[in-house]
């Protein structure tokens, strides 16, 4: 693959929230109410992504609760333990979990992720993430979280020494690394995978962590509403890859993808006002306000954003929301021009992701425009509610996908380096 050649497919993966990342997903009468601690629904929701050749289930993840229970439960199952019953139940579908570098230790970390690729036949992915919840650093016995930039200091140092370590066991190698964080003296025991160790994703969209991705990730989960915006994230982190010396086309640009499709328009439109009803209040309405960082109550709803909010938080590097949500967010409000109560309700709930809400074709549209014009390499695929929104997507969607030569009729490869069009990793010839 050449440095600006893009995969000769589009990559479909599918991100599993729950039973879906629409507030009113639990209100379905095919959701069971204890979805969100039953393997056997991921492992459903699994199967059908494998009967579409989709690329990989991927599990967001934190180490602390993400929603108010008491409108939404969020998933109480380590994700370890989702991925290794979907990989029991699957044979080609690639598997991405979410663990954050700052709450895990980088030894344990990489034993327990080459264990589980190795177990799968070489499927699995690793999300990198710092955790920027603050909930998250009293379960772990901190007052506060550490800021923006001592924990992406953390994060490029775990992230060298755990492909130290994958690299160890290609050649039985030791490492040896002192640094600022870690202080490692070790060689790991288990064995090198189908595919060598597992691949480096990255869902960070601070300016730190787009770093980050340029130089390290295989794959990029990135939250973009605009192509223009999408287009630009595209070629930023393609130019941080280059200037470190690899290959951008090794770089997956995944931004993600909302789903809400109907047979017509009328219905898909009927389906997002039963399932997103509530997204100018409740819950919905505070996400936003975290993920902006100013309380909405002191603003008009009727006019768009003052200047000051969209100038962005006062101090980046202590702004405790997700800055690429942030950024996404302000880039359609500028954009468009919109009232605030407008921007409410065009986010469907307070995500910073691209959502389409129509036919198979729109969908398909819009997959295939962002495709072609270099926004994107594919998408993390987030539909609605589970399982109608996926089953939809796989029957209606990818034939259209098919049809146009922009998706596989069947797996060709059986690890998820290959499916992403990555070598796999020779021995290191020098250690950190």
């Amino acid at each position: 693959m050449t440095a600006t050649a893009q995969p000769a497919h589009v990559i479909l993966n599918v991100n599993v929230l729950d039973v879906g990342i629409a507030p009113g997903a639990w209100t379905l009468d095919d959701v069971p109410a204890g979805a969100f601690v039953d393997a056997g629904h991921f492992v459903q929701a699994a199967r059908t992504a494998e009967r579409g050749t989709l690329d990989a289930l991927f599990l967001a993840d934190g180490p602390a609760l993400r929603e108010d229970p008491r409108h939404k439960p969020g998933r109480a199952l380590e994700p370890g333990v989702i991925l290794s019953a979907v990989a029991a139940e699957t044979e080609y579908l690639g598997l991405i979990g979410t663990l954050s570098t700052t709450f895990n230790d980088p030894v344990e970390l990489a034993e327990r992720l080459l264990s589980l690729d190795h177990a799968s036949g070489g499927r699995l992915g690793w999300n990198v993430v710092t955790t920027y919840s603050p909930a998250a650093a009293g379960n772990f016995g901190l007052t506060e979280m550490p800021d923006r930039d001592a924990r992406y200091r953390r994060a490029e140092e775990f992230v060298e020494v755990v492909r130290a370590l994958w690299d160890s066991a290609l050649d039985g190698g030791v490492v040896h690394h002192h640094g600022e964080h870690f202080d490692v003296e070790w060689g790991l025991r288990t064995p090198p995978s189908a595919q060598g160790y597992p691949l480096f994703v990255q869902a960070g969209g601070s300016p730190a962590g787009r770093i980050l991705a340029g130089r390290s990730a295989h794959a990029v989960f990135s939250a973009e509403l605009t192509a223009a915006a999408a287009i630009r994230h595209y070629r930023h982190v393609k130019s941080v890859a280059r200037e470190a010396g690899r290959d951008p086309g090794e770089v997956k640009i995944l931004p993600g993808l909302t789903t809400i499709i109907g047979s017509t328009e009328a219905e898909a439109l009927q389906r997002f006002q039963t399932l997103f009803r509530s997204v100018d209040e409740g819950p919905e309405r505070i996400r936003l306000e975290a993920t902006l960082g100013v309380p909405l109550d002191s603003l008009d709803f009727d006019r768009p954003l003052p200047e000051a909010v969209l100038a962005g938080p006062p101090d980046p590097s202590t702004f405790s929301a997700s800055l690429g949500f942030r950024e996404s967010i302000v880039e359609l409000a500028r954009e468009r021009d919109l009232t605030l109560r407008e921007l409410i309700r065009e986010l469907h709930g307070g995500a910073g992701h691209r959502a389409v809400i129509g036919t198979p074709e729109d969908v398909a549209d819009t997959i295939e425009d962002w495709f072609r014009r270099g926004a994107a390499d594919g998408f993390n695929l987030m539909p609605d509610a589970f399982p109608s929104g996926l089953t939809t997507f796989v029957d209606e969607v990818v034939p259209i996908l098919r049809r146009r030569g922009l998706f596989r009729h069947e797996y060709t490869d059986s690890t998820l380096r290959e499916r992403f069009g990555l070598p796999v990793p020779a021995p290191a010839a020098v250690r950190v």
